[in-house]
């Protein structure tokens, strides 16, 4: 393939687009045998290929410049047309449902297949296209508010991540200073971004509703494949969170106090692991990437290849800059069975963190899509895409002294365990916020910060935001992207990591046995059910009354030891 820059866009033909899917409908319908309804899908799916990859290409675009008007109008154009598009893909659904051939296609595809067919004819319908396109405004409307957000500081032009750099400064009253910086920088938008997330609730119930559901929260979770779960079982999960983790974060913490010398751990302070400076990467973005292609090929063959093909295509933007869209992702142009990793580098340990991270889930991708028949399966749910990455992030530690120094790559790992296992409770708080607002989706602004406060002293009862009365009332929950952009998407985060600290735990007894569970989950994809990819790698159900509290025991067990060699 070209260098990602080198992609030529070109807007998909809806109409052609819409001829294609009614010809394949029609041959889905006329099918004699399996074999013809078989080459009619696959076809259908290949012909489908092209239109995403251009979609992908336009959102990576748009994202990295929410000032650039063209991308901008495409994505909105896109998603308009592809929404219409939805009721002609149910139609396909309905067929292949009704297909005297079903049975031979879930002995091959599998009955996850089918299912999630059966699944989408119950989300969708055309009274809910008028609102999935203002939703997608709505979304839209957030993330260019979010990106064109700066504050000057000491001289320096900064968005959010540029002030989180600061946030990690060995320099208290520069941290303070960067702190108040961003929490100012929230609280300037904060009128309009909860003028957005009013109208997202309330489009987002009359959206479920629509379709026969009672709440949001029913709609949701069948709309996020959660079928092996429901609200209930994530409850609990909170629950093990809160007696399981929670103690041992705040003995961490209050052990961090200590190594920092500051009588209370303030929210600025939190970021700064070690007195004299965390375990920043060395090196250029160009320098950074060159580090991972060492790694990559020391680890594996599989992980060497994929990664060469991400250096050789470019496939990255990496550095923060203006006007460019907040957090980091990883997708995919099915056209060119290519991942694209973008992210906002802010010279911390977190840039490592990504290119391990999104890393994951862009190896998952290269590599399912090379396995795996159809692109349906490239990606799997979020709990389990989610596993990919966070334990690639722990494969990386044998590694990391490439990144952040020999000297230094003690202080990384223990550092990174650390906050793998002090971020959980915040995952859980953000998915438990999420159930409290669509539990009551008239709830004011203001109502919505005190619900938020009330959790954050639940999970996070260590937080103390050093008397800014617009964090202190519950602020905090809006910087959450997840929130706004992909509602729901943030339990999936702890699940995973409850996974991937099983990976740890079998990398440090046997990396043989690991990495081969660990492959064997990414060649799989999206083929098998949540529950089924656990068993199929060997991992420990997240859910089950023992799991969090053994995985947690493990955990603090490690961080004692690399503890001791600091």
């Amino acid at each position: 393939m070209q260098k990602f820059c080198d992609l030529e866009y070109k807007r998909p033909d809806v109409k052609g687009l819409t001829k294609q899917l009614k010809g394949s409908l029609k041959s889905i319908k006329n099918a004699k045998n399996y074999a013809e309804l078989r080459k009619a899908y696959v076809d259908m799916s290949k012909g489908m290929e092209e239109p995403q990859t251009m979609g992908a290409i336009a959102h990576i675009r748009n994202t990295l410049d929410m000032n650039d008007k063209f991308y901008e109008e495409e994505v909105r154009y896109l998603s308009t047309a592809m929404a219409k598009q939805a009721l002609l893909a149910q139609k396909i659904n309905k067929a292949l449902l009704a297909s005297p051939f079903r049975k031979e296609m879930e002995e091959e595809f599998g009955t996850l297949f089918t299912h999630d067919m059966e699944v989408s004819l119950k989300l969708m319908s055309a009274k809910i296209i008028p609102l999935m396109i203002q939703e997608q405004k709505l979304t839209q409307q957030y993330s260019k508010e979010a990106a064109m957000a700066t504050a000057d500081f000491r001289g320096e032009k900064c968005n959010f991540y540029g002030l989180l750099k600061h946030m990690s400064s060995t320099d208290r009253a520069e941290r303070k200073e960067a702190f108040e910086k961003w929490a100012a920088l929230y609280e300037s938008i904060a009128p309009k971004l909860d003028e957005v997330y009013d109208k997202l609730v309330a489009l987002r119930v009359k959206k479920a509703k629509a379709l026969g559901f009672d709440n949001f929260i029913d709609y949701v979770y069948l709309a996020r494949q959660r079928y092996d779960y429901n609200a209930k079982d994530a409850a609990k999960f909170r629950d093990q969170v809160r007696d399981e983790i929670v103690p041992i974060c705040a003995k961490l913490y209050a052990e961090q106090a200590k190594r920092l010398g500051v009588d209370k751990l303030r929210f600025y302070d939190e970021s700064l692991v070690f007195p004299d400076g965390n375990a920043n990467p060395k090196g250029s973005t160009d320098e950074l990437v060159q580090k991972a292609l060492e790694m990559y090929k020391a680890m594996s063959p599989e992980t060497g290849e994929f990664f060469e093909f991400m250096v050789q295509n470019e496939l990255f933007d990496l550095e923060t800059k203006p006007g460019k869209h907040m957090g980091g992702y990883c997708t995919f142009l099915p056209s060119y069975k290519a991942p694209f990793i973008f992210s906002n580098f802010n010279g911390t340990p977190a840039d490592v963190d990504v290119l391990t991270h999104e890393a994951g889930h862009a190896f998952e991708s290269y590599i399912c899509s090379r396995t795996q028949p159809l692109t349906d399966f490239v990606w799997s749910t979020s709990e389990i895409n989610e596993i990919h990455s966070m334990s690639m992030e722990h494969f990386a530690y044998p590694y990391i002294g490439g990144f952040v120094g020999e000297d230094q790559a003690d202080k990384y790992r223990y550092g990174h365990l650390v906050g793998a296992l002090t971020c959980i409770p915040y995952l859980v708080a953000v998915d438990e916020f999420q159930h409290r607002v669509f539990e009551n989706p008239t709830m004011s602004a203001k109502e919505r910060r005190a619900a938020w406060h009330r959790i954050e002293e639940i999970y996070l009862p260590w937080r103390d935001y050093d008397g800014n009365e617009f964090l202190a009332e519950g602020g905090f929950w809006m910087q959450k992207q997840h929130i706004f952009l992909y509602p729901f998407y943030y339990i999936d985060y702890a699940l995973a990591q409850v996974c991937a600290f099983q990976f740890f735990a079998k990398e440090r007894k046997d990396h043989k046995t690991a990495w081969a569970d660990y492959l064997t989950l990414c060649k799989a994809g999206g083929s098998k059910g949540y529950f089924d990819l656990l068993e199929l790698a060997h991992l420990d159900n997240p859910f089950a009354p023992d799991t969090v509290g053994k995985v947690a025991k493990e955990v603090e067990q490690a961080i004692a030891e690399f503890a001791s060699k600091l």
